[in-house]
């Protein structure tokens, strides 16, 4: 005995019996029987070859020969900072297609009218690897301008344009957002800026947490392919260590204390946040592992590049800049940040020591 049921179409009322004894592995039946006329049944489903079809029906393609949709695409602004290096490499590693790759001199993304040249219906997502990362220099007249277009105006661009076409925006923050106090910064730490850059960078933070769709990752003290302190600290080791160099020791701050956050780990954390649907909101991201000063982090520097880390004379903050030309930022004391969060998402940061070890083994081979 088969299910039936009735419905009304084109003013014939139509009862379609089903065949109650199908499975998954066998075809369903159905018979559409023509209540004006009992006689006339109708076997479903109708073979192709007897189905009468449009003419827009034969120009279709058959659905093994459609090609899907294009994914929509991926706008990376700052692409050749030290963070946009990283997610350039990490995007060629694993093949991932869909992205644009772009900076300052291409898209200007803290001006208004740069944004009228994208349609911005063709994208899904925006990773914002751009910022003005200069910290003493906001201290000045042009910097401070410069850091406020960066970090703040910009940002707050790219917040807007996310709402309006509901993109996913990906925002880098700074520890310097906090004034420092704390031992360890959670994520809901109320802002505390202390100089132009920390504050330039809380309001950008505050313009992209509005997104709807946002991730804003929180770093610390970071070092990737480009200019940075353990380049530096590798260079000034190599002169302690030329017999014809009169340069004897170096100093460094032991009063400020974090750690390392390298750029090939933030480009797999915005990955892994993106790839596994992570809640929208803001993640610490930092190595892992022990809280150290500069000057420690400087010692294992130079005892990796040439086993010289007694070169390395620890000084405070105060007495480093005793003698600066130029204006000198106020830094926080404290930079850790509680990696709690990010690890719960599913990610846990790499150890920044061992990973300073690979990169400095790196960068001495290259």
């Amino acid at each position: 005995m088969g299910n039936s049921f009735q419905a009304l179409q084109d003013g014939t009322v139509y009862t379609y019996l089903v065949n109650a004894h199908w499975s998954l592995e066998q075809k369903k039946t159905y018979t559409f029987v023509n209540l004006a006329d009992p006689d006339l049944h109708i076997e479903w489903p109708i073979p192709l070859e007897e189905s009468e079809r449009s003419d827009a029906d034969l120009h279709h393609p058959m659905l093994k020969d459609a090609k899907p949709m294009a994914p929509r695409r991926t706008l990376v602004t700052g692409a050749n900072g030290q963070l946009g290096r990283s997610i350039q490499a990490y995007v060629k590693e694993h093949d991932l297609q869909g992205f644009e790759f772009t900076d300052r001199d291409e898209f200007d993304f803290s001006d208004p009218k740069a944004y009228e040249s994208y349609d911005w219906s063709l994208y899904g997502t925006i990773i914002n690897a751009g910022a003005y990362t200069a910290v003493d220099k906001a201290e000045t007249a042009e910097g401070r301008r410069d850091a406020w277009m960066a970090n703040a105006q910009g940002p707050a661009l790219l917040a807007k344009t996310a709402r309006e076409h509901n993109l996913t925006l990906v925002h880098i923050s700074s520890d310097y957002v906090f004034d420092g106090t704390q031992k360890e910064h959670s994520e809901t730490e109320t802002f505390s800026p202390l100089g132009v850059y920390g504050q330039s960078k809380a309001a950008g933070d505050i313009a992209v947490a509005n997104v709807p769709r946002h991730y804003i990752l929180r770093s610390s003290w970071v070092i990737g392919n480009g200019h940075n302190f353990v380049k530096t600290m590798m260079g000034l080791s190599d002169r302690v260590a030329d017999p014809q160099d009169k340069l004897n020791q170096v100093t460094v701050v032991d009063d400020q204390f974090g750690r390392l956050t390298f750029t090939d780990d933030m480009a797999q954390a915005i990955f892994h946040l993106l790839d596994a649907d992570a809640a929208y909101d803001t993640y610490n991201l930092t190595g892992s592992g022990a809280v150290k000063s500069w000057a420690d982090i400087a010692r294992e520097v130079f005892d990796e590049t040439n086993g010289n880390g007694d070169k390395v004379v620890p000084v405070s903050t105060d007495e480093y800049y005793a003698h600066a030309a130029g204006p000198i930022s106020p830094r926080p004391t404290n930079s850790a940040l509680d990696l709690a969060k990010l690890e719960a998402a599913g990610y846990r940061p790499a150890d920044w020591e061992q990973t300073l070890i690979n990169y400095v083994s790196e960068q001495k081979q290259s």
